[in-house]
């Protein structure tokens, strides 16, 4: 599991509870359930209003991936394919379905399923790539939500500061209660500003970033495919591959050969 997002999200969090017990306040104070529930109900009714529920419902599913993503290396996959390439240039395209069971990767089995069942190249490129659109589709949709929420959770926060200071004029006869009741009026906004710069736009952020490493490891599996269908030397699927790697992944896959 790729533990970016945990640390991130938890480390800020945890700096602005120790810069407050410094300044010499108390983090309880700061709990204040009213004004969270304001906050983080209005934020998420605002982002569900703006898609519809299939939106609200994938969004959910991609908030556990963001923080529990583990990363499946491109370079994992070039010796796979390359094994594979030389299998259908020794023994021909069709004994590669027997050799699919040790494949881990869907989006490569279905690539090299289509090329086995005889699919045309250009027709092949097609498919997968139309794959690659959509979930760039789904992902940026998802990624979205979180950038909207983002942007609403301050507003909603002010919302809430602005029923706390009606509720504080309300209460101008008792001075010894104004300083509470303005205190808890400001949690609010506190509450919508953190939200949205500590967790949902950086959320937003991350889903962004590995819906591009995953787009880029399906793009580089297409080219595998076709260099696997067109009985490419392995070699030149090898340097092929290597070369789609980012410049670190490319030196680790230099020194492991």
């Amino acid at each position: 599991m790729d533990k970016a997002a945990l640390i991130g999200v938890g480390g800020a969090l945890g700096f602005i509870v120790v810069a407050n017990i410094m300044e010499g306040g108390n983090p309880a104070s700061l709990i204040i359930i009213p004004a969270m529930v304001l906050v983080f109900g209005g934020t998420i009714g605002a982002a569900v209003a703006g898609g519809t529920m299939t939106d609200f419902k994938a969004s959910m599913k991609a908030l556990g991936k963001a923080f529990t993503w583990k990363p499946n290396k491109p370079g994992e996959l070039v010796p796979v394919v390359v094994k594979l390439a030389d299998k259908a240039r020794r023994e021909g395209l069709l004994t590669l379905e027997d050799a699919l069971g040790d494949v881990d990767d869907d989006f490569l089995k279905r690539g090299i399923s289509l090329a086995v069942d005889g699919t045309d190249p250009d027709e092949l490129r097609e498919i997968l790539e139309a794959e690659v659109i959509s979930k760039k589709a789904s992902d940026k949709q998802a990624a979205k939500f979180f950038n909207d929420m983002g942007g609403y959770a301050p507003t909603v926060g002010i919302i809430g500061t602005v029923m706390g200071l009606v509720h504080v004029l309300e209460n101008l006869s008792q001075p010894d209660k104004l300083g509470h009741l303005i205190a808890g009026a400001f949690v609010a906004t506190l509450w919508g500003v953190m939200t949205a710069n500590i967790i949902w736009l950086p959320v937003g952020s991350r889903l962004t970033r590995l819906s591009a490493l995953e787009a880029g490891r399906m793009e580089m599996v297409i080219e595998g495919v076709l260099a696997v269908q067109a009985g490419a030397n392995p070699r030149v699927v090898a340097q092929r591959l290597n070369s789609l790697l980012p410049e670190s992944e490319r030196g680790t896959e230099k020194k492991a050969a």
